[in-house]
């Protein structure tokens, strides 16, 4: 069977100078996940594998560049989930960890629960022996410069993936440093399931990016994955969820999508989305900071 990978950098409006590192960065990520899914790796690996990229390039809010809280301090909240059985593992304001793709992934197998938090999830990920860090070492220079220069409330880029592999399984993933001058403890829905990520073999899987409390109110990506159960392709119930977002609730929110025959769909009503996606019928893969019509 085919397999298909899309990464997204984040739904809002990206400088001139930045859209190029954002090209980079996804085609990185990308590869990254197409290298294991070459060799017959999961497409809970090759999500993972790709984010974890994303997650150490400053250049996106996920990980090493995450945003900084009301406190000048980083929180991070990731989650994955794999559509065949729909396991699911979460974290959320989790300090001191390099890479919260994978101890989210810890969760899921290693734990009976779904989402850990902040001192608990840490707690959880010395016991694992994920890899752990002084949190102020996660600060990157460029995001102190904003959030001295700045106390607004600002941002709504995250970093995810949503892959299919050839044994015909969906798994999705987002991770995030949250909102610029957030309260300490504040979570997204990025961590969420069925907010931020949701994967179901009978159907396909979404990751979103944006204005989180907005995507919350409407559990935007189990709408489309919903959708796509009952018949609409990728691009359509991406496109038609925007749609309901914008006249429910407001707010700038983009995602990620592949259907149950391996099409690949996007929206986004911010300026930009960062993404790069390859399928295995093509030879190199895409980058585009907008969706391609």
């Amino acid at each position: 069977m085919a397999w298909a990978i899309i990464v997204h950098g984040g739904a809002h409006t990206i400088p001139a100078e930045k859209i190029e590192p954002h090209n980079v960065g996804c085609t990185l990520a990308v590869e990254a996940g197409v290298a294991l899914l070459e060799k017959g790796a999961s497409a809970l690996e090759a999500v993972e594998a790709a984010i974890r990229v994303l997650e150490d390039d400053p250049v996106f809010n996920a990980g090493f560049g995450s945003m900084l809280n009301s406190e000048g301090d980083v929180e991070m909240d990731a989650g994955l989930m794999e559509g065949e059985h729909l396991r699911a593992g979460a974290v959320a304001s989790i300090r001191g960890v390099r890479h919260p793709i994978s101890v989210a992934r810890q969760v899921m197998e290693k734990t009976e629960h779904v989402l850990l938090s902040a001192a608990g999830a840490h707690h959880f990920a010395e016991q694992q022996g994920a890899e752990l860090c002084a949190p102020q070492s996660m600060v990157h220079e460029d995001q102190r410069r904003k959030w001295e220069a700045s106390n607004k409330k600002r941002g709504s880029d995250t970093v995810g993936c949503v892959a299919l592999d050839a044994r015909g399984t969906f798994a999705a993933g987002t991770s995030t440093g949250g909102i610029m001058h957030k309260m300490p403890g504040r979570i997204g829905d990025s961590p969420l399931v069925g907010l931020g990520f949701y994967a179901d073999n009978s159907a396909g899987a979404c990751s979103m990016t944006g204005d989180g409390e907005s995507i919350m109110r409407l559990a935007l990506a189990h709408r489309i994955v919903q959708s796509m159960q009952s018949g609409a392709d990728a691009d359509r119930a991406a496109e038609e969820a925007l749609a309901v977002m914008a006249r429910r609730v407001g707010g700038e929110a983009g995602c990620i999508v592949i259907g149950r025959h391996g099409e690949i769909g996007q929206a986004h009503n911010s300026v930009h989305l960062a993404t790069a996606w390859r399928t295995s019928e093509m030879t190199a893969a895409i980058a585009s900071v907008k969706k391609q019509r």
